[in-house]
């Protein structure tokens, strides 16, 4: 530890990429480890039980062995092989129990994920804002949705339903003091203070995600990157080789004010809409007849200032951004809880006889919400396809219109999620079912969807089986061709064709998530056209010929309720254990290392974006260590290490990027990012980055779901692809496997003798002040025979 209070100082001495003498080589050769998905630890990375963290703390840091700590140092300096490094970051995503609560913000997470799925464009800039603009609006949306549910849970279903029912409130005794029946003159019987007191929970749950939306910033986000002198060029076909891209803080800042005040709005239009249709009624209170309008008004004033500031224009990372927009953070959230505590002051005004009966005005809101999500999806699609028309790519998912299947999907999980928690207090609220009315009759009809979505999955599914069984079947005539003379074992040869099969399965994840998506739409227009009818004619849906129609569809509600309770059921119950169980969270982090890799450019209220913390890391490690050793380096990432490898990369000062070498394996680089996210992994992108390192190999499987081949022509050979490696090594035993060799699949690539034999060849191009020859004819020649590239 002594050795790391020694190196720190000397490498926060360079930050900028100036004029400064390059050092002199010191012979050494760094292996920088990026592990994927799941996490690791460094002694698995290192293969070494003695450990040293030379870097970092303890949510994200660098170790080396205990043996290599001063390896720079003469005479160590000198030595056979790279020194191995391992960056470890599972702790950003998997670290304490509280990462089991960012499931509730599952589908801020999905609608964010639809900001960076735009596909490629040339010329069309407009287009792109817009795009941007509609996923921030389906962003808002969300938001208002999640706390609408809550004022359905706590003003509807208690303080008006359950509180102003005495059958209900007899079975609830915490509810008692809120009862008409009371007392004569109860204070808090008055409906409209029920509903103030009840208020009290959105308007929390608000402030909750205000909170943690600040706190995990400040946590995972606040790091600035690596500036330089001259920063990288912002031209590239990549917003991801930009200096601000790692940097939200301004548009996130911004978001998170205007979503708090979305929020606390919400719950004020609750209250208003309840108060004003009392008084709208006959008997009611011409002064607060006069009042409620006004306050009206001013609510819809503000949330069109809110809609405004969202529709401002988007992140700016084409240079490091920092400053904030102080006023507007502040007096935003402020006038909507100002705007909030007058709507309590009206909506708790004493008006004589007014009774809590039927539900509050709930229907409407939800419907509006629904109607307005749909709308944004339909839009989002058409600017989807224009963008895509404008640059082709055959290989985007869906051609281009991933985005907006991704927000439909992402409204579907808030409409699910809020419908789910409003079936469950309702049932646990009215014991008997005949006590209050329940929830509004669109959640119920939303309801009646999963039913039929869930057969269309269950069709999707087998479709999938018979493809894979249909694919594995070819397999194992492949696996015959490939180890002749040695197949033997019809048992060996069916897993292994298997494996591959069901590999191969993650490529039709576009067309799943197509029919899914537009399965979804339709059924939702349904069930709101459904939801308008029963609504304006309740008594003549059960009579003549509808009386099948509305059979099926009762049948289906009900269903569809048991299912959306049980499924918040369990989404609760995994909750709590992955915040007992550690093993738990870590399945719950391979989601979040996937879904949370982007910043947040769409939801302020989504979980944090752990590469903003992870890329800096390793942008700054690189820098410094080249600068300060002027050895050489090869960045080694693992499935999703390989991407924030690849991202690092991007950040690096063009000079830097030339003395590095990136070998990935296991990627999902081309397979999963450069499909779902063209504009930002598409071709041009991926190419880019070839040309900039100095040599860049890529190792995959046919047995790996998960990693597959970049794609892209190399010049250390044909390819930067190596051909797919053997897995299993061997088939039967042998003498280097007396054992039977396990199928591999997405794991353990170090273990083939193709790793070794990459990383030695990716050395000897980096050698230091030597021009790299290119190579020509076998690329494994070198390797083969240990030769290094010439010398001058």
């Amino acid at each position: 530890m002594e050795h790391t209070q020694e190196e720190r100082p000397a490498e926060r001495a360079e930050t900028t990429d100036g004029p400064a003498e390059r050092p002199k080589d010191s012979g050494t050769a760094l292996e920088l480890l990026v592990h994927g998905v799941g996490g690791a630890t460094p002694q698995d990375m290192l293969n070494d039980p003695r450990t040293v963290r030379i870097a970092g703390d303890d949510v994200a840091a660098i170790f080396r062995r205990a043996d290599d700590v001063r390896a720079e140092r003469p005479p160590a300096g000198h030595r056979d092989g790279p020194v191995p490094e391992a960056y470890v970051w599972c702790n950003l995503t998997s670290g304490n129990g509280t990462r089991a609560l960012w499931l509730l913000l599952l589908p801020f997470m999905v609608v964010n994920l639809a900001h960076w799925m735009r596909p490629a464009a040339r010329g069309r800039r407009r287009l792109t804002r817009l795009y941007g603009l509609l996923v921030r609006l389906a962003g808002l949306s969300l938001t208002v949705l999640l706390v609408a549910a809550a004022c359905q849970v706590a003003l509807d279903l208690a303080a008006w339903q359950c509180a102003g029912t005495q059958a209900c409130a007899d079975r609830h005794s915490w509810l008692g003091f809120l009862s008409p029946e009371a007392s004569d003159d109860g204070w808090w019987s008055e409906p409209g203070r029920r509903l103030g007191l009840a208020a009290l929970v959105p308007t929390a749950l608000t402030g909750l995600l205000w909170y943690l939306s600040l706190r995990t910033w400040s946590a995972y986000e606040s790091q600035q990157p690596m500036t330089h002198e001259t920063e990288p060029e912002d031209g590239g076909p990549t917003a991801l080789s930009r200096p601000g891209f790692w940097y939200g803080r301004r548009l996130v800042a911004r978001l998170r004010a205007a979503h708090t005040a979305a929020g606390l709005l919400t719950v004020a239009f609750a209250l208003a809409l309840a108060a004003a249709r009392h008084d709208r009624a006959p008997g009611g209170s011409a002064a607060l007849a006069l009042l409620g309008p006004l306050v009206q008004a001013a609510l819809l004033a503000a949330a069109a200032v809110v809609v405004c500031v969202v529709c401002r224009r988007g992140r700016t990372d084409r240079r490091l951004d920092d400053a904030l927009d102080a006023h507007l953070l502040r007096l935003l959230p402020l006038a909507a809880l100002l705007l909030l505590a007058l709507t309590l002051v009206y909506a708790g005004w004493r008006r004589p006889g007014w009774d809590s009966a039927g539900r509050l005005p709930g229907d409407m809101t939800f419907g509006a919400i629904a109607l307005v999500q749909g709308l944004l999806v339909i839009v989002l699609a058409g600017v989807a396809h224009a963008l895509h028309r404008s640059a082709p790519d055959r290989r985007a998912a869906m051609r281009g219109l991933a985005g907006p299947a991704v927000v439909m999907l992402a409204c579907a999980l808030g409409g699910v999620m809020s419908g789910g928690v409003a079936q469950r207090v309702s049932d646990w609220l009215d014991g008997t079912g005949t006590s209050i009315p329940g929830p509004p009759v669109v959640l119920t009809w939303q309801a009646a969807v999963i039913p039929p979505l869930l057969v269309l999955i269950l069709g999707l599914c087998c479709w999938l089986a018979r493809r894979a069984w249909h694919i594995a079947r070819e397999e194992r005539a492949a696996v015959a061709r490939e180890f002749p003379g040695e197949t033997g074992d019809p048992a060996r040869t069916r897993r292994i064709a298997n494996a591959r099969a069901m590999a191969s399965l993650t490529d039709r994840g576009p067309r799943i998530l197509a029919v899914t998506s537009a399965a979804t739409l339709l059924l939702g227009a349904g069930a709101l056209v459904g939801a308008l009818a029963t609504d304006r004619t309740p008594g003549e849906a059960a009579q003549g010929t509808y009386a099948v129609v509305h059979g099926a569809a009762e049948t289906a509600q009900a269903l569809g309720s048991w299912l959306i309770g049980l499924g918040f059921i369990l989404f609760v119950t995994w909750g709590r254990r992955a915040y007992k169980d550690a093993s738990a969270r870590r399945t719950i982090g391979i989601l979040w290392d996937v879904g949370t890799f982007w910043p947040r450019a769409a939801h302020p209220f989504a979980p944090p974006c752990y590469a903003e913390r992870a890329v800096p890391d390793l942008t700054w490690r690189i820098e410094t260590w080249t600068r300060t050793t002027g050895g050489r380096l090869v960045l080694s990432g693992h499935s999703q290490g390989s991407v924030l490898a690849a991202a690092a990369a991007w950040q690096l000062t063009p000079s830097t990027r030339r003395r590095v070498a990136l070998l990935t394996y296991g990627s999902p680089l081309e397979r999963l990012y450069g499909r779902w996210f063209p504009a930002h992994f598409g071709p041009d992108a991926l190419g880019a980055l070839h040309q900039d390192v100095d040599c860049w190999r890529n190792l995959h499987r046919r047995t790996d779901p998960i990693g597959g081949p970049v794609r892209l022509p190399g010049d250390c050979g044909p390819e930067v692809d190596r051909p797919p490696l053997k897995d299993p090594l061997a088939y039967g035993r042998t003498g280097s496997h007396p054992l039977p060799a396990p199928i591999l699949g997405h794991s353990d690539y170090q273990a083939d003798p193709a790793f070794a034999e990459e990383r030695r060849r990716l050395l000897a191009r980096l050698r230091p002040d030597v021009p790299a020859p290119r190579c020509t004819g076998d690329p494994d020649d070198g390797a083969r025979t240990g030769t290094e590239a010439p010398t001058a």
